[in-house]
């Protein structure tokens, strides 16, 4: 697998100031909450998180530019998950906001909206008679 993602320039670490920017946005937080667990197909965000494509791409590249989301290809659909940052203080808030965003109703709901939408996909896929998920990373559209 190939992933790509913007590297905070910082040498090689990610500057609190820039995380800190990346986290004040709720639909870049609903986002990572998305990604924290799992590689999703960006072709999912738009349906889930109720906003405009252009929109949700503004924010996956602030996303990759901080250097805490990547993202693989597979076909025509890009893939993004989540990369803790190698700077442990910066590791820790992101794992502490993380946390605490899957306690928010909102959250709970996109992920009950991810979870809804792979298992329809799966199903799609299940019902061509193909192997389930033989073209589908976790979490991403069949190809």
């Amino acid at each position: 697998m190939i992933y790509t993602g913007g590297m905070a320039k910082t040498r090689g670490n990610l500057s609190l100031d820039l995380l800190f920017r990346t986290l004040a946005d709720g639909t870049r937080l609903r986002l990572l909450n998305l990604i924290s667990e799992r590689e999703i197909c960006v072709c999912y965000f738009v349906e889930i998180l109720r906003a405009s494509q252009p929109k949700i791409s503004r924010h996956l590249a602030y996303l990759r530019k901080a250097g805490i989301a990547t993202a693989r290809r597979d076909g025509k659909w890009m893939h993004y998950r989540l990369t803790i940052p190698k700077d442990e203080v910066a590791a820790r808030i992101l794992r502490q906001t993380l946390k605490h965003l899957r306690e928010k109703p909102e959250m709970k709901r996109d992920l009950a909206r991810l979870n809804s939408a792979c298992r329809a996909a799966k199903v799609f896929v299940d019902s061509w008679g193909t192997r389930a998920g033989a073209r589908q990373v976790q979490g991403g559209r069949p190809g």
